[in-house]
């Protein structure tokens, strides 16, 4: 009687198995050894290991008309859910609480954005897109619609973060300024693709208004863009890409106030398993009004990693006496 029961309940696990759709598990290790910020939050007094780990279960269901996608995510903090996306035809509604990335406010403490949104419903048909966005805890949301046709792509975003809720700010995993300060506008764009150019446009309807122009002309292995806003700054930028080596740099000048014009470069290069990399950026630090960026943020930081088959090891450093020496696996 029992091998009749097990052999039964093997044959449904199998044929709930066979139904449930696709799934794949991926993962990541990682060892670090480091003393760094974020933002304007300053690194730890002491350097310190710290070990992560991550896996990942996603399943797909896709045998009739309606698909749906989700994700188990396991780490050193405990178990989570990640997105959920529901999808039939041009539709797909998505839940992913506090992750959708289209309604962010800074209020993390560190003076980078968080991310609040919700879920979305998007539509997407004939060049079209729409995307609509929303905060469960506080009803902001935001609504984008794209159109592109051959060289032209115009856009518009209404976004209305003024509704706010203090009963949100204060729940987990939101920001702690969502309350009724923050803004409404609606932004509208265009861009426009002719030969080797790309012009841009941007501008809102806020009593201050804010816009944006830009024209970017690619040559080869090289891009130059000229850009300017409703300060009247002007920004000139360049970027060039051959084999190995990728190389930025950009400076803004005819700021506001003359303190807050910025030079900004970059460099990249990999050679077989080797990567370096250096980065500067004068507006994260000093200015009119004056921070200190630390961590990924600060104003100047160098990097290097090496590669040996499914093992990196990586180091990077900053201005601001900042080290991190990490060595990770991914599977």
């Amino acid at each position: 009687m029992k091998k009749v029961l097990l052999t039964t309940t093997a044959m449904a696990f199998a044929t709930s198995m066979a139904s449930a759709g696709d799934y794949s598990m991926s993962g990541a290790m990682k060892l670090t050894y480091e003393s760094f910020g974020t933002g304007t939050l300053k690194r730890a007094a002491s350097d310190d290991f710290k070990a992560e780990a991550d896996l990942d279960v996603a399943a797909t269901s896709a045998g009739g008309n309606i698909t749906m996608t989700g994700t188990l995510e396991l780490d050193e903090g405990g178990m989570d859910a990640g997105a959920v996306s529901i999808g039939t035809g041009a539709l797909t509604f998505t839940y992913d609480n506090n992750e959708m990335g289209a309604l962010a406010l800074t209020g993390s403490g560190d003076g980078e954005d968080d991310s609040y949104g919700d879920y979305s419903v998007a539509f997407a048909a004939g060049g079209i897109g729409v995307v609509y966005t929303k905060d469960q805890d506080s009803s902001d949301n935001v609504m984008a619609v794209s159109y592109t046709g051959g060289a032209l792509s115009l856009s518009l975003t209404a976004l209305d973060e003024s509704k706010g809720s203090v009963s949100g700010a204060a729940a987990a995993g939101n920001p702690a300024t969502l309350t009724t300060s923050g803004i409404k506008k609606t932004t509208i764009g265009a861009t426009y693709l002719t030969g080797p150019y790309t012009i841009a446009i941007s501008g809102d309807d806020q009593a201050s208004q804010d816009w944006d122009a830009s024209v970017a002309m690619a040559s080869g292995d090289t891009t130059v863009t000229v850009a300017t806003d409703e300060t009247e700054m002007m920004s000139v930028g360049i970027a060039y890409t051959n084999g190995a080596m990728t190389v930025g740099a950009r400076q803004e000048f005819n700021n506001v106030n003359s303190q807050n014009d910025e030079t900004e470069f970059n460099v990249t290069y990999t050679e077989g398993a080797m990567t370096f990399g250096a980065k500067y950026d004068s507006g994260q630090s000093g200015g009119a009004t004056p921070k200190v960026s630390y961590g990924d943020e600060a104003e100047l930081v160098i990097s290097a990693a090496y590669t040996d088959g499914d093992v990196t090891v990586a180091a990077k450093g900053t201005d601001q006496d900042e080290m991190e020496v990490s060595v990770s696996f991914a599977f």
